[in-house]
Formats: structure tokens, sequence, C-alpha cells
């Protein structure tokens, strides 16, 4: 039977939580970002990271594959994301995704990694789960929640593989999590960088509006991912990715807060059994 979280990879979980919760916020809040938002914080994530990381590593030729992956799986996550904030509602998106992302992931890392969490871990993490889905079983009707629905959905199962994918190379593969956020941003801007470079007017633009939302995306998304990979090296994957989901609390709210979507009994109901089922995950 594998460990359960460490107290240690609880509080990495949590500041993620409020870092991860607080990006999406600003994602959200810029209208039709698409592609041209996504490489945006790319680079400047980018730009950030990469001068640490060459004073702290030597570069191998071993890290291209795990990190180009990454790059590839985190570049679908980010413009499926985007896509499903300018067709649906944070609150039926965002807990959608993060939703089925903890559960597909609980399933394959006990199948295909062998995981045995504890009993009452796997009660907290589908308690997680069961939680994210009542928060984001309201909101908007029609055309956009249908949508939201689907994109939520297809978001979902690519932070699965994300997940699982960097698991391994944290884990397995042995490349440290500051190194891999920073080669997963690198390949997502420069894979980006053709469509983004046709449209210069466009992005410079879009920076010269929403340059606050750019700057705390840039920031705080790989900082609050990278406090999940640490996490990662610490405690089962199959309790990390459910227990992350406490973003989902803090998101909810600052939708209903912020952003006036509807429905704060059904959020805070939703909010309270996520709790629940991450304290299960912490004492299991």
């Amino acid at each position: 039977m594998n460990p359960g979280m460490s107290p240690v990879a609880l509080l990495l979980i949590l500041a993620a939580a409020f870092a991860h919760a607080g990006w999406n916020l600003a994602a959200k809040r810029v209208p039709n970002g698409g592609a041209l938002f996504v490489w945006l914080n790319a680079t400047l994530s980018a730009v950030l990271l990469v001068p640490v990381v060459l004073l702290t590593a030597t570069p191998s030729w071993d890290w291209v594959v795990p990190l180009v992956g990454s790059g590839l799986l985190h570049l679908t996550y980010f413009l499926l994301l985007q896509r499903g904030y300018a067709t649906g509602d944070l609150s039926v998106v965002y807990p959608l995704a993060r939703g089925t992302g903890p559960l597909l992931t609980v399933m394959l890392a006990v199948t295909v990694f062998g995981e045995r969490p504890h009993p009452l871990g796997l009660v907290g993490a589908a308690a997680v789960v069961l939680g994210v889905l009542v928060i984001g079983s309201g909101g908007s009707s029609g055309g956009s929640r249908t949508a939201g629905v689907v994109y939520g959905l297809l978001t979902g199962a690519v932070i699965t593989g994300y997940t699982l994918w960097d698991a391994n190379t944290v884990n397995t593969v042995a490349i440290a999590p500051l190194v891999l956020i920073t080669g997963s941003s690198v390949t997502e801007a420069v894979l980006l960088a053709p469509y983004a470079l046709s449209r210069r007017a466009s992005a410079v633009r879009m920076v010269r509006r929403h340059w606050r939302a750019v700057c705390v995306v840039g920031v705080l998304s790989p900082l609050a991912y990278v406090l999940v990979l640490f996490a990662m090296t610490l405690a089962p994957v199959s309790l990390v990715a459910p227990a992350r989901e406490l973003s989902i609390v803090v998101g909810g709210v600052l939708a209903w807060l912020v952003l006036g979507e509807p429905n704060p009994v059904r959020r805070l109901s939703g909010a309270l059994i996520v709790l629940a089922g991450v304290a299960a995950i912490a004492v299991s």
C-alpha cells in the first residue's frame, strides 16, 4: 500500500489551489483570449523561468521527449480551457474540467502505475469529484451551458494525460519540477510563435488591454503547477490529483463574488463536500 498524504504535500497543494484559482479567474476575464493569450502567458513564463533553470541545472538531451510531450499536453489543455471560457461559465467549465481530470487520474494511477492508496483516501477522492460536480451542476443554460460541459469534459481528459505524464517525468525519469514546467512553457511558446507573429497587431492590442491578466497567468500558472509537481514527489498521484481540486472551492466562490455567477448555495454545498474529501485524503 502506498503512503498517504504528508503534511508538507498538503501545504503545497493548498498554496497551489489559491494560485490556480487566481490565474483561472484572470483568464476568464479576458474575452476571446484564445491562442494569443496562451502564447503571451507561456512566453512570459518561459522568459522568467529559463534563466533560473540555466543557473541551477545542466541541460541534457534526455530532457527533450519528456519536456516536449508535457508542453504539447499543456498547450492542448490551455487552448481547450480558453475556448471553454469563451463559450461557457467559469462555474461550469472549471469544475467539470477539474472534476473529470482527477477521477480519470485516480483510476489510471491505480491500474497503470500500480498505486494502492488507503481506502479512506479513495473515499476522499470520490467525495472531491462529487463536490466538484455539484459546484459545476448549475450556471448558464442552453447552448452556452452545453458548450461549457463539452469543453469542460475534454479539458478534464487532457488534465488526466498531463498529470500522469508529468508524474512519471518527475518520479521515474527524475527531472526536477522546475525544469519540467520551464520546458513545457518553452514548448508552448515556440509552437504558438508562428501563429502569434502572424497576428502581431492583435497581440500588441491584447498586451495593452490585458497586460495585468497576462502577468497574473504567466506567473501564477507555473507557480501553481510546480507546487503540485513537488507534491507529487512526496505523495501518490492518486491522492495529489484530487486533493489539488481545493482550487475549485476558491474558484467557485470567486466566480460568485467577482463574476456574479449564480447559485451561491450550490457552490458552498459543493465546496463543503470537496473539503470533506480533502480532509479524508489528508488523514488516510
